[in-house]
């Protein structure tokens, strides 16, 4: 296990300090846990590529043969 050291403002310590009290737990409990929780989140980047591959899972009939014309393209009538 890892320490680490944080500092706050004075006013911010003492709202943890009754965050803490009310959990009947400690800051460094509070802080433990928001850390856990927030280790645990998916990243932006791991949330693209995750929905990127589901995307790409309903992907099944194209090909590269299967591009519109010009025309088409264009909604020139043809």
């Amino acid at each position: 296990m890892k320490n680490i050291t944080v500092s706050v403002d004075d006013e911010t310590y003492r709202r943890a300090r009754i965050k803490a009290a009310e959990r009947d737990v400690s800051v460094s409990a509070l802080v433990r846990q928001f850390l856990i929780e927030l280790a645990r989140e998916e990243s932006e980047a791991e949330k693209l590529k995750r929905e990127e591959a589901a995307l790409r899972a309903l992907i099944t009939d194209f090909r590269g043969a299967d591009r519109l014309s010009r025309d088409d393209v264009h909604g020139r009538g043809g």
